[in-house]
């Protein structure tokens, strides 16, 4: 029914214009329109809304993510941009905050203003 209608995808934020700084100036989004309810951009060929809460209580799980060719050179460049890599106790990250799964795949995890978890991911083939 819906395999072939383009998805949108959804982000809290207690702030739209310091989402739009971050996900357009920081991150590169394309921006499409601003609303008083939600911030709208494009991720690839999603749409990503940044969508306007009065609190939010971050999860602390991916709640949104790319898929990317490399992930080091992605991480370095949002780590010169001054967005940290978020480590996780136990998980066995490497030097650069990126994780290889047990089939091969790298993921690194980061956060936006709000503290929504987003993630980078290299699949292996």
């Amino acid at each position: 029914m819906l395999g072939s209608a383009a998805a949108i995808a959804f982000l809290p934020s207690t702030d739209l214009d310091r989402s739009r700084a971050f996900f357009a100036g920081t991150l590169g989004l394309t921006f499409v329109e601003q609303t008083p309810y939600a911030c709208v951009l494009r991720a690839g060929g999603t749409m990503l809304r940044v969508t306007l809460v009065e609190s939010l209580r971050p999860h602390p799980f991916t709640v949104f993510g790319w898929e990317v060719p490399d992930v080091r050179g992605t991480v370095a460049a949002l780590t010169a941009a001054g967005v940290p890599v978020l480590r996780y106790d136990g998980l066995g990250q490497d030097a650069d905050g990126v994780w290889t799964t047990p089939g091969g795949d790298e993921i690194a995890w980061f956060a936006d203003p709000d503290g929504n978890t987003l993630s980078l991911t290299r699949f292996v083939p």
